[in-house]
């Protein structure tokens, strides 16, 4: 047997792997991401995990992955030739494929469309239930505006496959409404927030200290795992020329960081701007809550922007803190109701430096607090999860 596959957290050997026989897995939740800050399916497979179910999640390692922290389920990561691409995503689905036939799983799990032939393919062959989960609207994703070819590929794979699905999740209202005019598939809206913070951090001062940040001025973060063009790094780091008295933490991985290191090096703004490389979700926490103000400013430069809800606006409402966030309607809409910050007006980094300056005011006033108390017990992944738990067991 080849030694290809690269085994994480010791829990599955590769001859359980190719075989399955012995391990009567019931759940199989496949991702092309590496897991280590896929928040997302990480909630997935706790959820399904806690609710008393055999949990195996099958993702990718890259040559610069971190290690997996141990985790309450099992996790394979595939160590693949390519790493992106075509090829990449041909090999993936060919090998996951394989991986899932041979399976003893009830549940098939699959997180967005380039995970979804290899699980669909399967589920028709075995009859096994499929629940397809989309983290965004895929085809939609900046990445292919200006690639038609391959965006007519994936175009052409989801027309095939969606109206065929039964149960499908997604992040959002707006999404799901796209999805069903073009499908007249129904998408459950499971939104992508947190668990309630549940474990106590130390008094501000303490955790910077501990972070080696500074306790004697403002800190903005601008944090995920997908900090690329059009997203509003570029303005946020410029807005930091406006903003001497602040720090900027920029926290995780994304096209655009080489590009904003550059600006940072080219301004003179290594002083009021650093970064820091991608964390698990569990270290990122205390970042977030080491801050003061959160930035959400992604751009409506595309459908899949327009109707983003991020990952990261909830994070910065449970670690306590008001956002400056785009004038996106999911997004501006919690904003809005909650009282949590302010919606830009625009881009511009004399704008986003205003709007920084007039939350931070608003914080000191305390006048958002009442409103993230109550965003967060609305929006947290104990409400959302119920819905989750109850479309695996009308499969059962």
């Amino acid at each position: 047997m080849t030694h290809r596959h690269t085994l994480e957290i010791g829990v599955v050997s590769e001859i359980e792997l190719v075989y399955f026989r012995s391990v009567p897995l019931q759940i199989i939740i496949s991702a092309t991401s590496d897991l280590l800050s896929d928040q997302r399916v990480h909630r997935t497979a706790s959820a399904l995990k806690e609710d008393g179910h055999k949990i195996l999640v099958i993702g990718r390692k890259l040559r610069n992955s971190p290690e997996l922290p141990a985790r309450r389920y099992r996790c394979f990561r595939m160590r693949l030739p390519v790493e992106r691409g075509p090829l990449f995503y041909l090999i993936f689905n060919l090998k996951l494929a394989w991986m899932l036939f041979w399976s003893k799983a009830d549940v098939l799990f699959s997180n967005d469309l380039d995970t979804l032939a290899a699980n669909y393919l399967v589920s028709r062959l075995r009859n096994i239930p499929l629940v397809y989960d989309s983290h965004e609207y895929f085809t939609g994703v900046p990445e292919l505006a200006n690639r038609p070819r391959v965006k007519m590929v994936w175009k052409w794979l989801e027309r095939r496959i969606v109206p065929h699905l039964k149960h499908c999740i997604t992040v959002n209202a707006s999404i799901a409404k796209l999805y069903f005019d073009e499908y007249s598939v129904p998408f459950e809206v499971i939104r992508n927030v947190p668990e309630p913070i549940t474990i106590a951090l130390p008094e501000r001062g303490i955790l910077r200290k501990s972070l080696g940040l500074p306790i004697d001025k403002p800190i903005l973060i601008l944090q995920g795992a997908g900090i690329n063009i059009q997203r509003g790094a570029e303005e946020a780091v410029e807005s930091m020329k406006l903003l001497s008295d602040y720090l900027l933490l920029i926290v995780g991985s994304g096209d655009v960081i080489p590009q904003l290191k550059q600006t940072v090096l080219d301004e003179g703004l290594s002083d009021r701007i650093r970064f820091i490389d991608r964390m698990p979700p569990s270290e990122l926490k205390r970042f977030t809550a080491a801050a003061d103000i959160g930035l959400s400013l992604d751009k409506d430069t595309n459908i899949n922007y327009r109707f983003s809800l991020p990952n990261k606006l909830f994070d910065y409402l449970h670690a306590g803190i008001p956002v400056v966030a785009s004038n996106l309607p999911e997004v501006a809409a919690v904003v809005t109701q909650y009282q949590v910050g302010q919606v830009i007006a625009n881009h511009t980094p004399d704008h986003i430096a205003q709007c920084v300056r007039e939350v931070y005011k608003g914080l000191e006033n305390g006048i958002y607090k009442a409103g993230i108390e109550k965003a967060c017990n609305e929006l947290n992944w104990n409400e959302e999860r119920k819905q989750l738990l109850q479309m695996i067991k009308s499969l059962a």
